[in-house]
């Protein structure tokens, strides 16, 4: 029996993000090990990953919030926009964000409404033009042989004369793959570094591998194809779940690419839209959101193409992704600031070791000796974290990293020995798996298993690189127990604690992770738990202040410290949106 083709609805929609999220984890170290343009730094396959993974969660969380409010099913409309939206706040990279608009894109059609909207074939033909258009229009210079030519040929193909008026959605997403396939495997040919690397586009691979699993969402079987001599099938690594090369070999295959590109690549260099001309490159990968309104945009916009390249701003309805390389990442941040309400904020230091190519003929950099990368929860701990010389992954609230965000930090960080602070006892694993990941790829990682950001602090203050590294590694850790910690937060719901039963709303003084205080008041919770602490001893206290806290309750902490503790010093740090409204931390 034939089986019915499953049609263009919220159902479709998480199934694809589903089924796309396993393709991208699937294919993720074979694209990474392929990424050469615009910079060679191996992280398209891991952006990819996480862009779609947030996608699917918000997909999910409709889902969620239907079945809890008893409704069966939410609309296509709500799916695809929660898909959209949760793509955009997710974005990774310059693959992950042209990927996000591409998601909106297609969002713009299908959850349109009266006579505009489509939840047909024809539909899905309309979203994919319309992705393609609006992607190509994000990216202040577009470059052929990359993602947006495999984005063009896919819509090219779905809206073709080969495509029948009457074909369903199997059909049209069939059409898409095939053109978006053929054009991968034309990539080299277009771009020269990725000729001279033998390989095609990371990014526009990634599009195929989220193509394939739209095609499998309507007709259950993942496309299959038989293997071919030209670029981008076999004999250039472009493998993935559905087609007939054999995944071992692939793995390998992208092991080797990697290696070709990334530890000898003596005959590449940078070829960014609008890089200057000795190739040297921008220092700086800076991404952000952005609330702004599109006059304020399209300012921004102007800007930032003045300030550096690889500018792509996605988004709309007054929310927005921004993504840029640059010299002065403080110019591009300060440039959001004029526009908006930058926030997430994310800088990459590509000079720091972020890139494993060589630029313009110039040897690669060769590897420091000693690294430390560490997770934090805020922009302001993450540019103090930055400043003392460290490798930051940011951890928003809600939003904990991935191993494989760890594993990518522990590259970018580009050291043989390294160490990491997780900076959260719910981490621990994550990092145990990260730095195994990273051993088996031949650096030293060090895990000393911080719990609080303060303990971070505190290690850092102490590294010293030029020593041995146990015994960096020994002062580190002991400076970091030596460290008790405590946050103040505010309870989203009713539940049972260590102090008794709080109410939404109570504000909580944890220390040392266990609930402590239960209280009405911000400074007043922070003094209680604060006394509780220095009960103990301690001769220096670490304030780090989130955007949500008061203003005056660090001055009100600094004046009991120095009024009823002799010998304390107060250091005051700003944390930005790192989810606690207070993180304390005693010496």
């Amino acid at each position: 029996m034939a089986q019915v083709p499953q049609p263009l609805d919220a159902l479709a929609v998480r199934t694809w993000c589903g089924l796309a999220l396993k393709a991208l984890g699937q294919a993720r170290e074979e694209i990474d090990a392929i990424n050469v343009y615009p910079v060679a730094d191996g992280d398209t396959g891991t952006n990819l990953y996480l862009t779609v993974e947030s996608a699917a969660a918000a997909v999910e969380a409709v889902f969620a919030g239907y079945e809890a409010g008893g409704t069966q099913r939410p609309t296509l409309a709500d799916a695809v926009r929660a898909m959209a939206h949760g793509a955009l706040i997710g974005a990774r990279g310059n693959s992950g964000t042209i990927l996000a608009q591409l998601l909106r894109g297609m969002a713009q059609v299908l959850a349109a409404d009266g006579e505009t909207a489509h939840t047909d074939a024809q539909g899905l033909r309309l979203a994919l033009r319309r992705a393609a258009d609006s992607a190509r229009e994000a990216v202040a210079h577009p470059v052929e042989g990359t993602v947006l030519t495999v984005a063009s040929a896919a819509a090219d193909a779905a809206t073709g004369p080969a495509v029948g008026a009457e074909e369903n959605c199997a059909g049209v997403a069939r059409a898409a793959y095939e053109g978006a396939r053929a054009a991968l495997a034309a990539t080299p040919g277009q771009l020269a570094v990725l000729e001279r690397a033998g390989v095609v586009d990371a990014g526009g691979r990634g599009l195929v591998a989220v193509l394939a699993a739209l095609v499998e969402t309507f007709t259950g079987e993942s496309p299959r194809v038989a293997e071919g001599p030209g670029r981008g099938t076999h004999a250039r690594g472009d493998a993935h779940p559905g087609m007939s090369v054999d995944e071992d070999h692939a793995r390998v295959h992208a092991h080797d690419t990697y290696a070709r590109v990334h530890g000898d690549s003596r005959g590449v260099s940078e070829e960014c839209a609008g890089a200057p001309a000795d190739g040297a490159g921008p220092a700086y990968e800076v991404i952000y959101l952005l609330e702004a309104d599109d006059a304020a945009v399209a300012r921004l916009r102007h800007r930032l193409d003045a300030l550096g390249d690889s500018l792509v701003v996605v988004g709309g309805d007054g929310l927005w992704n921004v993504h840029v390389h640059v010299d002065d990442a403080g110019a591009a941040v300060e440039a959001g600031v004029e526009a908006g309400r930058p926030y997430r904020i994310r800088i990459t230091h590509f000079a720091a070791g972020d890139v494993h190519t060589t630029r313009a003929g110039r040897p690669p950099r060769e590897p420091v000796q000693r690294a430390v990368v560490a997770v934090v929860p805020g922009e302001g701990l993450a540019l103090l974290y930055q400043e003392a010389g460290a490798t930051t992954v940011l951890a928003r609230p809600g939003e904990p990293p991935a191993s494989g965000e760890l594993v990518q930090a522990v590259r970018r960080a580009h050291a043989r020995e390294v160490v990491l602070l997780p900076n959260d006892a719910d981490l621990r694993h994550t990092a145990a798996a990260a730095a195994e990941q990273a051993r088996t790829e031949g650096v030293r990682v060090a895990l000393i298993p911080t719990r609080s950001a303060v303990q971070g602090i505190a290690a850092l203050a102490v590294h010293e690189p030029d020593r041995r590294f146990d015994e960096d590694v020994v002062a580190m850790t002991s400076a970091a127990g030596a460290t008790r910690y405590a946050e103040v937060t505010v309870a989203e719901r009713q539940s049972w604690t260590m102090a008794g039963i709080c109410q939404a709303g109570d504000v909580l003084g944890l220390i040392d992770g266990d609930v402590a205080v239960i209280g009405s008041d911000v400074t007043e919770t922070a003094e209680t738990v604060l006394d509780r602490m220095l009960a103990a001893g301690g001769e220096m206290v670490t304030l780090v202040l989130g955007d949500d806290a008061p203003e005056s309750v660090a001055t009100h902490l600094e004046s009991r410290v120095r009024e009823s503790y002799l010998a304390v010093d107060t250091v005051v740090y700003q944390g930005g949106r790192q989810g606690p409204l207070l993180l304390i931390g005693v010496e």
